[in-house]
């Protein structure tokens, strides 16, 4: 470009941008906790830390994570593992958790069956009481321990209440003690003192790609809270934040370390492909935050994150590869397995056959009735890249019966299936979005064992098959939007499992499953 006669460089790069150190050092990797796990919460027990995420329809519920550097984490239990906890059935929304005086609070809405609820421990990884109901109507239900030993509970519809906690009995009327900063859908509260404030933090935006983290604060806890003027403190959808390879970030909540320096956890997505499309739900990611003292705090010096990124964190410690293959040898399952709500157990057993995983088809359908549990077992997909394998021993005798491996999210589910037609042994792919079915040709198969495998490539999922350790044979290609969350609604993201159904009728025939596999690609 030329200015009056001479020569002008014009930078065309986004002005809200922060111009990162191309030569800096990635000190970690965002999601730090990758596939559905969303609506992260965390507290500091001394130089530990602890994690729970929301998790709707799956049981058990509300994983607790371990970390001693808030990068590397690792599963220590359920919140909610026994049935009895919750019998009317599983949706459970954004939990919070807090530790006060040797005891661990989680707290947390089940939407549609029983509302608001406190469980607790004095293990994180468990056992965890029977509920504690709470009679207030909003979700996403916050714990507030001020230093006066008062209790209050905040939650999305920014009413506050004093709390009995060892009873729930609310003990004042509820106010309502903000409005946000006008962003819709206003969710997921939370609370902290810090110099003499009462900071007030919120997710306001929805939770697709116009998500943000907000955050006011008083010097009384009922209020009035006045508004950081520099809200979002957490947000893409901006200039700073558009192109990012995550999106759609929030959900948020803080947590000072035992070095004194603050960080944020919260969730976004990463998208399949330009458009916003995302497969492995709302992940947990992770960021700094500077707070100077009677201040705002500031995230990771814009209120941007990256997928590398590149400042300084607590000393790292890393946690041991984890096994590839599940071979069922154990009396129980991995804590990486869930089921569709509450599970009829004796549909699952890995003892009857040593070294397998039987399961027997019940007359459910998956997808097909919201509180039913179809036999169903599986787990998140954690990668973009991926591929998913399983040897089946499964001889349907009638055709009703079916067994396969799955993908599955909010009922919509693409599976290479086994079942019985006109008296043989035959293979299908079948991909059911909505009220849509496609199935693929019929393959006739030999009787004996049968490898399914699923190949995850960001954009697209593949299925294929394999008898006698013969090389796999394609059958499908599907683009994965169709199972994304823009397209199947709700919050999950996409699971990979093991199923059998009767389809209106109990299965006579067991499938068993030899082994599982699960490998990230790149």
């Amino acid at each position: 470009m030329s200015l009056f006669g001479q020569k002008v460089r014009v930078d065309l790069r986004n002005p809200f941008e922060v111009i990162s150190k191309e030569n800096a050092a990635v000190t970690y990797n965002n999601p730090v906790i990758p596939g559905f796990y969303s609506d992260p919460s965390v507290c500091r027990v001394g130089e530990d830390y602890y994690l729970i995420t929301s998790t709707f329809e799956y049981f058990p519920g509300v994983p607790v994570f371990h970390s001693k550097d808030l990068v590397n984490w690792e599963q220590i239990g359920y919140c909610i593992d026994r049935i009895d906890q919750l019998p009317k059935g599983m949706n459970i929304y954004a939990p919070t958790l807090r530790y006060h005086k040797g005891i661990f609070y989680m707290i947390t809405t089940n939407a549609y069956r029983g509302g608001n609820f406190i469980v607790t421990a004095k293990d994180p990884s468990g056992p965890w009481s029977d509920p504690i109901w709470i009679n207030t109507i909003g979700i996403d239900p916050d714990l507030f321990f001020d230093d006066d030993g008062k209790v209050y509970l905040v939650d999305a519809t920014m009413y506050m209440y004093e709390i009995d906690i060892n009873t729930g009995e609310l003990l004042s009327e509820g106010r309502k003690i903000w409005n946000g900063s006008g962003g819709r859908y206003a969710e997921g509260p939370h609370i902290y003192k810090k110099d003499g404030y009462y900071y007030l933090m919120a997710s306001e935006g929805g939770t697709e790609e116009c998500h943000s983290e907000t955050i006011a604060r008083s010097h009384n806890i009922w209020g009035p809270y006045i508004e950081n003027p520099a809200n979002p403190i957490l947000a893409h959808a901006n200039a700073a934040g558009e192109g990012k390879p995550i999106q759609g970030v929030g959900h948020a909540d803080l947590v000072q370390a035992h070095d004194d320096s603050w960080w944020m956890v919260f969730h976004g997505y990463r998208s399949i492909a330009k458009e916003p499309h995302h497969i492995l739900g709302r992940e947990t990611c992770l960021a700094p935050v500077i707070w100077p003292k009677n201040g705002w705090p500031v995230v990771n010096g814009n209120g941007t994150i990256d997928l590398n990124m590149t400042c300084p964190t607590l000393p790292l410690k890393p946690l041991p590869t984890k096994q590839l293959r599940t071979d069922f040898s154990d009396k129980s399952l991995g804590l990486e397995w869930n089921y569709i709500q509450l599970p009829e157990f004796s549909n699952y057993t890995l003892v009857d056959r040593q070294g397998f995983l039987r399961l027997k088809g019940s007359a459910y359908n998956i997808g097909e009735k919201r509180w039913k549990s179809p036999t169903f077992v599986g787990r998140r997909l954690q990668d973009l890249f991926f591929t998913a394998t399983t040897r089946l021993e499964f001889e349907p005798k009638s055709e009703n019966e079916e067994a396969g491996l799955i993908l599955l999210n909010n009922g919509s589910h693409f599976d290479i299936m086994v079942m019985n037609i006109d008296g043989k042994k035959c293979l299908v792919v079948k991909l059911q979005f909505g009220s849509i079915t496609y199935k693929t040709e019929v393959i006739e198969i030999k009787p004996g064992p049968v490898d399914l495998r699923i190949i995850g490539q960001k954009s697209k999922f593949t299925f294929s098959y394999s008898q006698n350790n013969d090389d796999f044979t394609d059958i499908e290609s599907v683009d994965s939007k169709f199972l994304s969350s823009e397209t199947a609604g709700r919050y999950t993201g996409v699971y990979v499992g093991l199923y059998a159904t009767g389809n209106g009728k109990t299965s006579v025939t067991n499938a068993d499953f030899d082994w599982f596999e699960y490998i990230k690609v790149r």
